[in-house]
């Protein structure tokens, strides 16, 4: 099990769920002191670890939240603070084993402090110490400092945690309203600057509330720090049915918003207040979907390493080695200069222009034909019977793309087995446009998962299983490519999520179009790390409207003033034609020595275009 910081920013990390009410399910009355059962009935406790760790949980929390002398002393407990925490500590250890991280859970002392209350902060740092140190004796990988009302007295928790052991990992989280503020009133803003001058791993929103409000929290907090975020939602409002609290958000519900959570840039995801394993096992499923998974064995590509992931294929499964999956992969581990033009399906039934096209593309040398799947939203052909179509009618290959837009991951699993029995055999692995884009804005997007977890999903089944690793027979060998966006306006994070793709499984690389080369040798500067295959792509404009189309409204393309006054020059159609064949050309001769490839439209069809670049 990787330490707790080797895993954090590198993937995301599903915690359990909620402890007390998970032990009111189990019949512990509510008025029970639920830290002393770590003394009086441990096996229940065990039970309750057990069955996170069992739903999916990367990280347990301690049953140690109310552990603190305030809390306990009502119960008669007040002298065994360091008792109840560090047998908390010892039976989540002993039940993770080494299969998961335990973090040590402390809650707020219940108590007011200065100036409100008689208890100084100094006075309230030493009572979460002797908290602390029976966690931190019992071995804890980690402190969840968590539900805290008052910034401040979260600040004594840190303080507390920073004095008994400086390297420890913490975690801090806060509760919040319906509003986004703490439940004191207080503004975000105030939690993070109290904590500015601790180093602290992450910071976090739990409890009080249910998924909504805290993405809508999640939205604002990701603006006001660099930290990674942790975020832990009650299962809704509980609702009193038959004498007994119970939390009616499902499953389902939270497993959609952990996507979402993850989606706007949590780190961590799991549940507080009502939620139990089957949320965590529903959270989990959607953590894998659109995650990586663990890095296995690296496997040469020429001299290049190519890691995928962690996937044990079934023992009968022979997985296709990179030179086995299709005449690109071939090129592309020989290191030979490949060149693909990309096709758009027609808008009715008859594919007879685009099946001549690519005849003239396969006769003049072309390696293979991209064809985009639904490009900017718009209905076509099925971009997968074109692709079948053009490899039985004209032999060249395809390269399909694949988005995630229309399909949940039952049907993109279908699909893929589909494309792979009628001899598709290379995948771009791409999100998708959203259907506001293009001519049916009104249209409904699925997005189960992006293009990280649908190379994911593409790799199991090149691994003989489905996305719940159950085995399909004869496995899949598709050649995997992701897009990557050298004009992104945050470039670190379309290189984090490059760095998900590889580990996901990708084996090559295709650019949206290139216009600025200054921005392209920027984008290579910062890629010198990432050794798989790069294409370039490259289109060809036909007119200044084009260019300012491209410029202004089709995502990561950036065409820089120069260029944009060379197409407004042009007096006539053929002249603005030749002038954006002229560009094309100078970007291809510019980056062919930096690339493996190129990846060359051919603008409303015009394959013309594509001649006059390589020629």
């Amino acid at each position: 099990m990787k330490p707790f910081r080797e895993k954090l920013g590198k993937e995301v990390i599903v915690f359990d769920g909620g402890t007390g009410t998970y032990l009111y399910d189990k019949g512990i009355y509510i008025n029970r002191c639920f830290d002393e059962l770590n003394l009086t009935n441990p096996e229940i406790v065990r039970e309750v670890h057990n069955d996170y760790i069992n739903s999916g949980a990367d990280i347990i929390e301690t049953n140690t939240f109310g552990a603190n002398v305030f809390k306990l002393t009502p119960h008669g407990l007040g002298e065994k603070v360091y008792e109840i925490n560090f047998r908390g500590a010892e039976i989540a250890k002993s039940t993770a084993k080494d299969s998961v991280l335990v973090a040590g859970s402390v809650g707020p002392l219940g108590i007011q402090i200065e100036p409100l209350g008689k208890l100084s902060f100094d006075e309230a740092k030493d009572v979460f110490k002797d908290q602390i140190k029976g966690l931190i004796d019992g071995g804890v990988d980690l402190i969840i400092l968590e539900t805290f009302i008052l910034a401040k007295e979260l600040v004594q928790a840190v303080r507390a945690t920073k004095e008994l052991d400086n390297n420890i990992p913490i975690i801090a989280q806060v509760t919040i309203n319906e509003d986004g503020n703490l439940l004191s009133g207080a503004p975000l803003e105030r939690f993070i600057d109290k904590l500015k001058d601790y180093h602290i791993d992450a910071v976090g929103l739990n409890c009080s509330v249910g998924p909504k409000p805290m993405l809508d929290a999640l939205e604002k907090l990701k603006t006001l720090t660099d930290l990674p975020i942790s975020i832990q939602p009650n299962a809704g409002y509980p609702q009193n049915i038959g004498g007994r609290n119970i939390y009616m958000t499902s499953p389902e519900y939270m497993a959609e918003y952990a996507k979402r959570f993850i989606q706007t840039g949590a780190s961590i995801v799991g549940g507080c207040c009502g939620t139990n394993p089957s949320h965590i096992r529903a959270i989990r499923k959607a953590v894998q979907a659109l995650q990586p998974a663990k890095r296995m064995s690296e496997e040469s590509f020429g001299d290049v390493k190519v890691t995928g992931l962690e996937i044990e294929a079934p023992p009968e499964v022979k997985v296709y080695s990179l030179n086995e999956k299709s005449r690109l992969s071939n090129k592309l581990l020989r290191k030979e200069f490949v060149s693909l033009v990309e096709l758009v399906s027609p808008k009715g039934v008859s594919p007879q222009k685009e099946l001549e096209k690519a005849r003239r593309l396969f006769h003049f040398g072309i390696d293979a034909i991209n064809i985009p799947d639904g490009p900017r939203a718009m209905a076509r052909m099925s971009a997968m019977a074109l692709a079948v179509l053009i490899q039985k009618e004209v032999g060249i290959e395809t390269v399909l793309h694949f988005a995630c837009r229309d399909r949940n991951v039952i049907g993109m699993q279908s699909d893929l087995l589909g494309a792979w029995a009628l001899g598709v055999r290379n995948i771009l692995a791409i999100t998708g446009d959203p259907p506001k884009l293009g001519n049916y804005p009104d249209a409904t997007a699925v997005f189960d998962v992006d293009a990280i977890g649908l190379v994911n999903l593409i790799n199991r089944l090149n691994h003989g299983l489905d996305l719940a690793s159950n085995p399909i027979g004869e496995p899949t060998g598709f050649s995997i490519g992701v897009g990557v966006n050298p004009g992104a306006i945050n470039l670190d994070d379309e290189l984090r999520r490059l760095d998900w793709k590889i580990e996901a499984g990708a084996e090559y690389m295709i650019t949206q179009p290139v216009f600025d080369i200054r921005i392209f040798e920027r984008f290579l500067k910062r890629i010198d790390y990432v050794k798989l295959p790069l294409i370039c792509g490259i289109w060809p404009l036909i007119s200044y409207r084009n260019a300012e189309f491209m410029n202004n409204e089709v995502p990561g393309a950036s065409v820089p003033n120069e260029i944009l006054e060379r197409m407004r020059n042009a007096k006539t159609k053929e002249e603005g034609f030749e002038t954006g064949i002229q560009i094309a050309r100078e970007t291809f001769d510019h980056v062919k020595s930096s690339v493996a490839g190129v990846q060359l439209a051919a603008p409303l069809g015009k394959v013309e275009a594509v001649f006059g670049i390589l020629s």
